[in-house]
C-alpha cells in the first residue's frame, strides 16, 4: 500500500503531516516513510534517524566517440528534449537536458554514442523500531528530479515487504515530479489550507490525481482560519475531508524547532487516527 502525501504548492503542511503520520503509524505496525522531495529532503529535521546508509545514484548518460562517428546527424534529429546537438563536426551532448531515453544510442548506426553512469544523487536508509525511513537527495547543481524519484521507489518497491505501509512524502505543486510519484501510488492524500490560495492549488492538484485515475483524499491544516470554500469544494466534487489539523500558534512552534506535534497535542492524535482508519478502510477494499 503506497499513499502519496501531497499538495499543490508548498507550506500547506505536508511534511508536517507525513512524519507525524508516520511516526504515529508506527506505534504500532510497520511503516516506511519515504522522502521524494529530493530537492530539498526536510523528513529528517523531525525523525532525526540515527544510521543511515548510504548510497549513491546515478543516472546514463550518452558518451561521444568521434572516431566511429559518421555524422549523420540522427542522434539530433531522434533526441526530443534537445540533449545532443551536431555543430559543424562535433557532436555536443548536454548532460543536464538529457532524460536517459537510450534513443541516441539505440538509433545510432555506428554506435558512436554509449551510455556512461554519471552520479545524480544520494539514497540514505535507516531504520528505528516500526519505523524505516527513506531520504534521497539531488546533488548540488542537477536539475532534473524524476530519475532520482524514479530510481528511489524501485529501492522502496524492492527493498520492504509488500505488507508494510508505504508514505511518500511528495514534492510541492503539480509539475513532473509530483506525477511520477502519484503514478507509483494507491492513494493520494492532498493537504491544503482553508484560504483562497489552498483552494485554487487544490483544484489543480485534484485535477492532476484525476487524469492519472488516482483514488484522492483531502486533510486541511491550519484549520479554523480563512474560509468554508475548500470544504464546499471537496462536497461538490466528492472528496473525502477525512480530517482537520487544528491552527494553534505552539503547534507551529513545535514544527519550528523540528518535534512531533502529535504526542503532545491530542487533537491532532485524534486527527492523525482518523486519517489511519481511512488508509486501512482503503487498503482493505
Amino acid at each position: 500500500m503506497k499513499v502519496a502525501v501531497a499538495s499543490g504548492k508548498g507550506g500547506t503542511g505536508k511534511t508536517t503531516l507525513s512524519v507525524n503520520l508516520a511516526s504515529y503509524i508506527a506505534e504500532k505496525e510497520p511503516v516506511v516513510l519515504v522522502d521524494l522531495d529530493v530537492e530539498e529532503p526536510d523528513s529528517a529535521l523531525f525523525i532525526k534517524p540515527d544510521h543511515s546508509s548510504m548510497l549513491p545514484i546515478y543516472k546514463d548518460i550518452p558518451v561521444w566517440d568521434a572516431e566511429t562517428c559518421q555524422l549523420c546527424g540522427k542522434c539530433q534529429q531522434v533526441c526530443a528534449f534537445n540533449a545532443i546537438l551536431k555543430l559543424g563536426r562535433e557532436i555536443l551532448v548536454i548532460p543536464q537536458l538529457c532524460h536517459a531515453c537510450y534513443a541516441c544510442t539505440g538509433l545510432c548506426p555506428t554506435g558512436a554514442l554509449t551510455m556512461q553512469p554519471v552520479q545524480m544523487g544520494e539514497l540514505s536508509h535507516s531504520t528505528h523500531k516500526n519505523l524505516s525511513y527513506v531520504e534521497s537527495r539531488l546533488l548540488l547543481g542537477e536539475e532534473q528530479a524524476v530519475p532520482l524519484i524514479k530510481q528511489t521507489i524501485f529501492f522502496v518497491s524492492h527493498t520492504f515487504s509488500k505488507g508494510e505501509l508505504i508514505l511518500f512524502d511528495s514534492p510541492p505543486g503539480t509539475s513532473c515530479p509530483v506525477i511520477e510519484v502519484m503514478l507509483n501510488s494507491d492513494l493520494i492524500i492532498l493537504v491544503t489550507e482553508p484560504t483562497p490560495f489552498g483552494l485554487h492549488d487544490i483544484s489543480l492538484a485534484v485535477e492532476t490525481a484525476k487524469s492519472l485515475d488516482k483514488c484522492v483524499a483531502v486533510v486541511i491544516n491550519r484549520a479554523g482560519i480563512g474560509d468554508n470554500a475548500v470544504h464546499d469544494f471537496c462536497k461538490a466534487n466528492d472528496l473525502p475531508l477525512i480530517a482537520q489539523i487544528p491552527h494553534q500558534r505552539e503547534i507551529a512552534e513545535l514544527c519550528s524547532n523540528g518535534e512531533l506535534v502529535y504526542q503532545k497535542f491530542p487533537e491532532v492524535q485524534r486527527e492523525l487516527d482518523k486519517i489511519a482508519s481511512y488508509i486501512a478502510e482503503f487498503q482493505g477494499k
